[in-house]
């Protein structure tokens, strides 16, 4: 486990492992569940969408892959890459179209609070723990099926989704921050700078306003991390379609008008199911 990130080869990654690849020379990061069979379910902001958009200080954090719905038109590697419900920014890619140009790297549970603390960003490890493959794997497909609400960069993006799939906890409150700690990061900052910038009245040592500075934001991420806030509850994947539609008003996704594909995981991790696909 390096200072930055985990990079790892694909031979080492397993059926639910939460992978993530780095973007635009490591200012963010996609992430997703590798189901096997080199397939990946990840979460973006809609249908066709290729690029992240700039958002806060000029910091690119959409959560976006280069397996959008057109990209994949392309993709010979398994016939399933780019499926995707309609209205829904679920996506199942293989792993060639998720990491684009990317390195892969595999995001870290369980991590002990001294090691999470020592991370120079977010978004790469937290302490909660995992749940078994099998139920990692089994909410990243009913979330292809069925959706994951609408997508928010700081409260349910890609690296929320992939989180809630590894351990099933989300956070109730509407107006709180996400579970992602690449958003904990990036309002992370900002919030030390300022929460530091009294302590110029009695330090006059920059190397000590620094290390100040630091340390305030590194105990801002390490509040926000979902093995540590009180604010998350475990919510089964079954009942997370009310659970979404009690925080939106938005319709739940239309699939009266869908027609049939086949989507199968590799024959080791489950045996091939019927998904729907909408035009």
């Amino acid at each position: 486990m390096g200072l930055l990130s985990h990079r790892v080869e694909r031979s080492e990654i397993a059926a639910g492992d939460h992978i993530y690849t780095w973007r635009t020379v490591f200012t963010y990061s996609h992430h997703g569940i590798y189901v096997g069979g080199s397939k990946v379910v990840h979460f973006t902001r809609g249908q066709n969408v290729v690029s992240g958009d700039a958002i806060l200080l000029s910091v690119p954090l959409e959560c976006s892959s280069a397996s959008s719905t057109n990209v994949s038109l392309t993709c010979t590697n398994i016939p399933d890459c780019g499926f995707q419900l309609k209205e829904s920014g679920v996506v199942l890619s293989c792993l060639d179209c998720f990491l684009g140009d990317g390195l892969l790297y595999r995001f870290d549970y369980g991590a002990s609070p001294s090691v999470f603390l020592t991370k120079l960003r977010g978004g790469t490890c937290t302490t909660a723990q995992s749940d078994l493959p099998e139920a990692v794997i089994h909410r990243a497909m009913y979330l292809l099926q069925n959706g994951f609400g609408n997508y928010d960069v700081f409260k349910n993006n890609c690296e929320d989704f992939a989180l809630y799939c590894k351990t099933g906890l989300l956070v109730p409150d509407q107006d709180a921050l996400g579970r992602s700690g690449q958003a904990a990061s990036v309002i992370g900052a900002p919030l030390a700078a300022i929460a530091s910038s009294p302590l110029k009245l009695f330090m006059s040592n920059p190397a000590g306003l620094v290390l100040a500075t630091a340390g305030m934001y590194c105990l801002t991420r390490y509040a926000s991390d979902i093995g540590v806030r009180s604010d998350v509850t475990k919510v089964k994947v079954e009942e997370l379609t009310s659970f979404h539609h009690s925080k939106s008003s938005k319709k739940p996704i239309n699939e009266d008008h869908c027609d049939t594909r086949e989507v199968t995981l590799n024959q080791t991790d489950a045996p091939a199911k019927k998904r729907r696909r909408c035009d």
